[in-house]
């Protein structure tokens, strides 16, 4: 699938309004095949979350908070202090590699995570671009108009962006100051902004 041009990215580069339109976030997912991803996989691990989890599963913003610390930890820091979603929308949504938009209170299992983790995250793999795409529409077709769509996440490659511009268009939103920077930098970012009401 090629990626999207120039100026789809620069539409989805513009900064969030200080208006405060009615805005949902969307947070990509944490890696669960990096190192903290395969401890909760791992049935020997020593980790009491990690036990926990196998054992009755888990929320899955914890999951990723747990896989991708700063970085996804900041993701729902600061979506949970600048959304602004209309009534019975959820604030934030978990991209996830094949069920979809999640909310992050949804409680994932073992077997589950297992799942997930066995699907790439490319545009070209249905198994994850599919369910993305599905609920991305439910999604509009939820907010009113004029409502804008922020992701957290990168855009270095069209894996993210290029589904969701292909539905959300210019409301798709990504702040600025996250070009240049990598995860832990991002993650930082959010963090301090949270804590201080200083929105990107």
């Amino acid at each position: 699938m090629a990626h999207p041009s120039l100026a789809s990215v620069d539409r989805a580069l513009e900064p969030v309004s200080e208006a405060r339109p009615l805005r949902v976030f969307l947070l990509s997912p944490a890696n669960s095949s990096a190192i903290r991803g395969q401890l909760l996989l791992n049935k020997n691990s020593a980790l009491e979350f990690a036990h926990r989890f196998q054992k009755q599963g888990a929320p899955l913003g914890e999951i990723f908070s747990f896989i991708s610390s700063l970085y996804f930890r900041g993701k729902l820091a600061y979506a949970e202090v600048f959304a602004n979603p209309p009534a019975g929308v959820p604030p934030a949504l978990a991209m996830t590699t094949s069920r979809g938009l999640l909310p992050p209170e949804t409680t994932i299992t073992l077997d589950d995570l297992l799942e997930m983790s066995g699907v790439p995250i490319d545009p070209g793999e249905s198994r994850y671009r599919d369910p993305l795409i599905q609920d991305a529409h439910a999604l509009a077709r939820l907010l009113p108009a004029g409502s804008k769509i922020v992701l957290l996440g990168s855009i270095a490659s069209g894996k993210y962006i290029d589904p969701l511009l292909e539905v959300f268009g210019a409301d798709l939103l990504f702040p600025r100051q996250f070009v240049g920077r990598g995860d832990m930098s991002r993650g930082g970012l959010m963090l301090r902004c949270a804590q201080s009401r200083l929105e990107l």
